[in-house]
């Protein structure tokens, strides 16, 4: 469960600024959708179960984060950083990862309906 709710989020994010820093936070089963994430430092969060649709995480630094089960149908994550993040049964229909980092990400299960891969570092599409 996470240890923050929306609303304390949503105003959090608001005193942050440009570059919010939610570091190791526990964001899991949040709805989180339609937020404007962007460049925000979610290193190592846990974003297990989260809402995530629609989402602006463009240029947002997800290294190492538990997005497992995720939801990102059309989420905007242009430019970010995912490296060694848990994308496994994340549900990525629709979402914009052009300029992505998905090095050593853990994609297990997750679903690429109609994702934007355009240009993205560490990913090759596995053939049909």
């Amino acid at each position: 469960m996470a240890e923050i709710t929306r609303k304390e989020l949503i105003l959090a994010l608001i005193a942050a600024g440009d570059h919010p820093r939610l570091m190791g936070v526990d964001l899991s089963g949040l709805d989180l959708s339609g937020l404007a994430l962007h460049r925000a430092n979610l290193a190592r969060a846990n974003l297990s179960g989260a809402n995530l649709i629609m989402a602006n995480l463009f240029g947002a630094n997800l290294k190492g984060a538990n997005l497992k089960g995720a939801n990102l149908t059309r989420a905007d994550l242009e430019g970010a950083y995912l490296a060694g993040a848990n994308l496994t049964g994340a549900i990525l229909v629709d979402a914009i990862l052009t300029e992505a980092n998905l090095t050593d990400a853990i994609l297990d299960g997750a679903d690429l309906t109609r994702t934007v891969l355009d240009d993205v570092k560490g990913y090759r599409a596995t053939p049909d």
